[in-house]
């Protein structure tokens, strides 16, 4: 008789490979406690697709900073200007990777809009993090600039229609989408001049370049307070505390109000627990002692990093008024 022991038969009975690739699928999953535990298993990218030095990059580089330290993995910021942020956000949505992030600007639901082909959609094919902070944007002129004020900038452009030029941050830029709306709602036609970003259109202003430029308060402040520009108009509702003396241009033309507003995005692969930590880890940075806040606070305007809720709020607000803006006027972007 053999006396050598059998195993059991449980013991032998092979794994079937659909057995296998379900387990390894459930554990994958998002939402999942393995996906929990390796988000994130390496270091962090996030994508700021405007020039550097612009108003976008700061809050980029708390944020990454602040998340070195929380979540145990390197967080660096890249730059990837051109096409009013869309190249940038493009890299973003093809990668497909919950490592690379993206900090941008409203420019992200402009482009959808208004280009024929934009080559992502911000509701399919990115994941939003959370509204980083919002902040109104003015129109700016140098000291000894031709438009006085805002009485005198609607009365020169309707009898000079494109004789006054504004400058700003890009084509299908926030700003740029601020000075056609203006011009929609007013009836005026300014000469749109694209720079690579918000510190170069300034400098163009101030140099003597443009009329005009249309900037955040957060890149225009210093220089007023320098003297290098001077606020005409402001896009906000009503006025606002930084600048008092200063008019919104809704005092002039009714209903018109705008502002520039930063987010945080992930590509649609980010699983929604990653979402969750990040906004849970950057509670701290909404401290009202906060270099960033008081920053923001100084600007006339408020740091947010309220979630993700929000974010999706806002996108499904302005995507119409965008479509709404290039139905009226024709204003595409190839």
């Amino acid at each position: 008789m053999d006396a050598t022991p059998r195993r059991p038969r449980s013991a032998l009975r092979p794994i079937s490979r659909r057995t296998l690739a379900t387990g390894i699928a459930a554990l994958a999953a998002p939402g999942s406690a393995w996906t929990q535990a390796a988000w994130p298993s390496r270091s962090l990218r996030i994508i700021v697709p405007f020039a550097p030095g612009g108003p976008v990059e700061v809050p980029a580089r708390v944020i990454a900073d602040h998340l070195t330290q929380r979540l145990g993995q390197t967080v660096v910021v890249e730059t990837r200007p051109g096409a009013g942020g869309a190249i940038g956000t493009h890299a973003v949505v093809q990668a497909n990777d919950p490592h690379l992030l993206l900090c941008t600007t409203g420019a992200v639901v402009i482009a959808p809009a208004l280009a024929r082909n934009a080559g992502y959609d911000p509701i399919a094919d990115l994941t939003p993090i959370s509204l980083v902070s919002e902040l109104p944007l003015i129109f700016a002129t140098r000291p000894d600039g031709p438009i006085r004020d805002l009485d005198d900038l609607l009365r020169k452009a309707k009898a000079n229609p494109g004789g006054i030029s504004y400058a700003s941050a890009g084509v299908g830029s926030t700003t740029h989408l601020m000075g056609a709306l203006f011009c929609h709602r007013a009836g005026v036609e300014l000469l749109h001049v694209p720079y690579r970003g918000a510190a170069q259109s300034a400098m163009a202003t101030f140099s003597g370049d443009t009329d005009l430029v249309a900037v955040g308060t957060l890149e225009a402040m210093p220089h007023i307070r320098e003297g290098r520009l001077r606020a005409i108009a402001t896009t906000t509702a009503e006025r606002i505390p930084v600048l008092p003396d200063v008019p919104s241009i809704g005092e002039r033309v009714p209903g018109f109000a705008m502002t520039i507003w930063y987010a945080m995005f992930g590509p649609r692969s980010l699983p929604a627990e990653a979402v969750q930590r990040i906004v849970a880890e950057l509670a701290p940075v909404r401290s009202p002692d906060s270099p960033l806040v008081q920053r923001y606070v100084a600007s006339g305007g408020r740091l947010l990093l309220d979630g993700p809720e929000p974010l999706a709020a806002r996108i499904r607000q302005e995507l119409p008024q965008w479509r709404e803006l290039s139905a009226a006027t024709g204003l595409r972007l190839e």
